[in-house]
């Protein structure tokens, strides 16, 4: 049954003010592919003006481009009705794209496929997947072509000068990124916020130990995990997550520097990477406090604690994240 609605009205009533909302015109969204990790020849799939041609065109139809699937493992019990859930993964995306292509000719038609079969081509990387809208948010999902372009010469299907298809790509990652990282930097007097002031810095002081809690926003829509670029001289560090686990690593035997004066240590925390080393090639995994947890800063407003003990010179740390979307 439908429920009934009415406008928003303000003021007495008497005499109500009635508001009605105002759409905002919006341009349509930009989406290209490039293929070769990135690194192809950008194509532009939503380029077509006034029925110009020959183009590549991305028509209605496309899936996938929403909520990525999740798998949400559960244990059953033979004597308890129900289930109980155990955690939720979201699983590599499939992606849909319906594209229809024409030329002038055939000869153009015939670069054309060539063209977008180089650039979906998996042997040569992941194809990229860009979706830009009006006021300049940009969204790119890494894909890997797994079918779709193997053609028709059926009626309906293609002709003397054009083809359509159905491109079914795969998202391993299933998650948007943009095409800008957040960052933080502390050093001796010197320090740059993340986002806003409402991310606290932490001041190292020469040779003492410096404690702190860090508010730090996560724009994205799910966890990112902070890449730590950590500039010695320090004779130990910690951070804890807001989660409660932490990595660090601990006072080394004679007060040695664990990282040296000019030396970087880079900590990534992302999936997939999971690198303790500097700038030398040198790892420092062996070296972790027991039971390391490289952890993820959840979407929105969370804290973490930073403990630190510089070394005889200006130590700095960075944290970088790279926020990740569910849609584009």
């Amino acid at each position: 049954m439908p429920i009934p609605a009415r406008s928003i009205a303000t003021g007495d009533d008497q005499d109500p003010v009635v508001i009605y909302p105002v759409p905002e015109r919006w341009q349509r969204t930009y989406v290209s592919i490039r293929g070769r990790n990135g690194e192809g020849e950008e194509i532009p799939l939503t380029g077509l003006r006034s029925g110009s041609w020959p183009a590549m065109v991305l028509q209605p139809g496309a899936t996938g481009l929403d909520m990525p699937p999740y798998a949400v493992h559960m244990d059953e019990s033979p004597n308890l009705d129900g289930a109980t859930v155990r955690g939720a993964r979201a699983t590599a995306r499939p992606v849909m794209l319906p594209i229809f292509i024409y030329g002038i000719d055939r000869k153009t038609l015939r670069e054309f496929k060539a063209k977008l079969a180089n650039a979906l081509n998996p042997r040569l990387g992941y194809s990229v997947l860009t979706f830009i809208e009006q006021d300049g948010e940009t969204r790119r999902l890494k894909c890997y072509y797994a079918g779709g372009m193997e053609g028709s010469e059926a009626v309906g299907s293609s002709g003397f000068t054009w083809i359509s298809y159905g491109i079914q790509l795969t998202a391993a990652d299933p998650f948007f990124y943009g095409d800008t990282a957040t960052a933080a930097n502390w050093s001796f007097g010197l320090d740059q916020p993340l986002l806003s002031s409402s991310f606290l810095p932490v001041t190292l002081a020469k040779g003492v130990a410096s404690t702190g809690t860090l508010t730090v926003e996560n724009p994205g829509d799910i966890e990112a995990w902070p890449v730590w670029e950590i500039t010695g001289p320090l004779k130990r560090f910690k951070f804890t997550g807001p989660d409660g686990t932490s990595f660090g690593i601990s006072d080394q035997p004679g007060g040695a520097d664990v990282i040296a004066t000019g030396r970087t240590l880079t900590v990534d925390c992302r999936p997939g990477f999971k690198t303790v080393a500097d700038d030398t090639g040198q790892i420092y995994f062996p070296l972790l406090s027991a039971s390391p947890s490289l952890w993820s800063v959840p979407p929105g407003t969370s804290t973490a604690q930073a403990d630190l003990l510089a070394g005889s010179g200006r130590p700095t740390v960075k944290m970088t994240l790279y926020p990740r979307y569910l849609t584009y």
